[in-house]
């Protein structure tokens, strides 16, 4: 099992060391890198797994495990904010709105194969969908529905699933071209990830090992939930308590950042949870592989 866990997580951590190494090594800035993935590769890559995936009532379940996981989690914190003096639009984002993107889809992929790939970009889809709509709407007094009409990877996964549905399918040497672009995403979300790392700051360690737990708290519950009152298969199981234990987003940081929400609070956050990954995504993991 050790040797197991070990192989499926080093790519990861490996490419994301590289993205440290850069980050330190040359300073590049990943603003511009960022923003072609998530408005190019990213879309392409939901695109040409979202238009090839069988789409039946057993998606279900597992679509709905997905709304449990964002939603549940910040409705849990609702009442923990209140007892603790927490400010709600600070905490709540990073416990709703996980790494879904950077980790989880090379990580699903190292762990169960390709068969993993296309739900893990479903619950990708779901999950920055819910971000760029009811989080912005916890932000900001903004229409959330026009943002996310306007962002390429919602229209993505809309097109593809347009042409999934109407059985139209989509022609062979656009799916080659559109899957070969969507390919150069996952490395870059780590190798981003990694360069993220050299923001980290001693001072904001207190926040980010509280964000941990509670992201811990709030998922398990959430991972109880969907365990005892929704039917999922084997591997989407595993999934889902997979997906409902990632630290949060580099997303909320960006939002915090746009609607000055305590950005600086909100990027210890998200740095040190990921940093924490190296701790608990392997446990996690052992869980994961002990449920099939």
């Amino acid at each position: 099992m050790f040797t197991q866990v070990v192989g499926i997580l080093f790519p990861v951590f490996a490419l994301a060391l590289v993205g440290f190494l850069i980050g330190r090594w040359l300073k590049p800035d990943f603003k511009p890198i960022n923003r072609i993935n998530m408005d190019v590769l990213v879309p392409a890559l939901v695109f040409s797994s979202l238009a090839v995936m069988p789409i039946e009532m057993e998606q279900i379940p597992l679509l709905t495990a997905s709304v449990v996981a964002v939603l549940l989690p910040g409705l849990l914190m609702i009442p923990i904010c209140k007892i603790f003096n927490l400010n709600f639009k600070v905490w709540v984002p990073s416990n709703m709105f996980r790494n879904s993107g950077n980790l989880a889809i090379p990580l699903f992929t190292y762990t169960f194969g390709n068969t993993a790939l296309a739900p893990a970009v479903l619950l990708f889809v779901i999950s920055s969908c819910a971000h760029i709509s009811i989080g912005i709407a916890l932000l900001s007094d903004g229409n959330p529905i026009k943002k996310m009409a306007t962002m390429p990877v919602f229209l993505a996964a809309l097109l593809a699933l347009i042409l999934n549905l109407s059985g139209i399918g989509i022609w062979k040497p656009l799916y080659d071209a559109t899957h070969l672009l969507g390919g150069a995403s996952i490395p870059i979300m780590l190798l981003s990830l990694g360069s993220q790392m050299c923001n980290i700051r001693l001072n904001g360690l207190k926040v980010g090992v509280i964000c941990t737990v509670l992201s811990f708290v709030t998922g398990a519950m959430a991972f109880i939930a969907i365990y005892l009152f929704i039917p999922l298969p084997t591997l989407h199981l595993q999934m889902m308590l997979l997906f409902t234990m990632l630290p949060p987003a580099v997303m909320n940081y960006m939002f915090a950042e746009r609607f000055n929400i305590a950005p600086e609070k909100v990027a210890s956050m998200v740095l040190f949870s990921n940093l924490f990954s190296i701790i608990t995504l392997p446990i996690v993991l052992v869980i994961a592989l002990s449920l099939g």
